[in-house]
C-alpha cells in the first residue's frame, strides 16, 4: 500500500473527483474496456509509480503514490501468448461449427463477458466466468487505474479477475471440451491488416487454460456478437 504524501487544503470546489488528475511519463501496461476487446494503456513511471491528484468534495487536494502490483499472466505481452496459443494447437471456430459442437461432440461454451452480459443473452447451456469484472478496490493504484478510464470517458472501468481460474476449475475438468467466448473475439491467424491477429478476452482465456493444464481449448471467431447475429438460439436470465 502506498503511502499518503500529502493533504493540501484548496479553496476551490468541484464535483468531478478527477478533475485535478495529472498525466505522468507513460509506460505500457493493458487495461480492458468493458463490453469489447480493445485495450487502454495505464500510466506508470519507470520505477512503476504514478503520482494521482484528484480533489474531493471537501475542496481537499490529495496527493498519493500508487504502486504497480506485479504483472500477470494475462498481462503478458501478446506475441508470448499467440506462440503459446499455437504450440498448444488451440484453433478457432466460427458461430454455426461451435452449435455444432456443442450439440453433437459435448463441447462446452465458456462465456468470459461480465455477468450482466451474460444474463443479457447467452447460448444455451454456456457457462459465464468473467475474465474481468469492475474494479473493487481503493487502493492508490485502483484509483490511479480508474482515472485513466475516466480519461477515456469510461467510468467502470474494469480489472482482472484473480479467481478467474479457480472458478473455471470448479465448473470444467481438465480433459473438457471448452470453446472460449467474448463479445467480438479476436484471432491468432495473421491476416494482411493483422500480421500477428488480434488479441481479445477470449484468447487470454484460453492462454490462461491452456497454462494451467487445459488440453481442449477453441476459441469462438467474430465473439458472440457473430452467434447472435446468425440468429443461433440464446437464452437470457431474470
Amino acid at each position: 500500500m502506498a503511502a499518503l504524501t500529502s493533504v493540501t487544503p484548496h479553496s476551490t470546489s468541484s464535483s468531478s473527483l478527477y478533475s485535478n488528475f495529472r498525466r505522468p511519463q507513460l509506460t505500457t501496461s493493458s487495461i480492458i474496456a468493458p463490453g469489447c476487446s480493445c485495450f487502454l494503456t495505464a500510466t506508470s513511471g519507470k520505477a512503476l509509480r504514478q503520482r494521482l491528484t484528484y480533489q474531493n468534495r471537501r475542496g481537499l487536494i490529495i496527493r498519493s503514490a500508487a504502486t504497480k502490483p506485479a504483472k500477470s499472466p494475462a498481462e503478458e505481452d501478446w506475441k508470448i501468448k499467440r506462440e503459446v496459443l499455437l504450440e498448444n494447437k488451440v484453433r478457432g471456430v466460427d458461430a454455426k461449427e461451435a452449435f455444432r459442437l456443442q450439440k453433437e461432440n459435448n463441447f462446452v461454451i465458456l462465456d468470459v463477458r461480465p455477468e450482466a452480459e451474460f444474463k443479457e443473452a447467452h447460448p444455451p447451456g454456456a457457462i459465464n466466468v468473467q475474465i474481468y469484472r469492475l474494479i473493487k478496490e481503493w487502493t492508490a493504484w485502483d484509483i490511479a487505474r480508474r482515472a485513466a478510464f475516466a480519461l477515456f470517458g469510461i467510468f467502470s472501468g474494469t480489472e482482472e479477475n484473480p479467481e478467474f481460474m479457480q472458478s473455471v476449475e470448479s465448473k470444467f475438468d481438465k480433459d473438457a471440451k471448452i470453446i472460449v467466448a467474448c463479445t467480438s473475439g479476436g484471432t491468432v491467424k495473421p491476416t494482411q491488416n493483422l500480421p500477428e491477429g488480434q488479441q481479445s478476452r477470449s484468447l487470454i482465456a484460453a492462454y490462461l487454460l491452456v497454462l494451467n493444464g487445459y488440453k481442449n481449448v477453441f476459441y469462438l471467431e467474430g465473439g458472440l456478437y457473430t452467434w447472435f447475429k446468425e440468429g443461433l438460439p440464446s437464452e437470457s436470465e431474470d
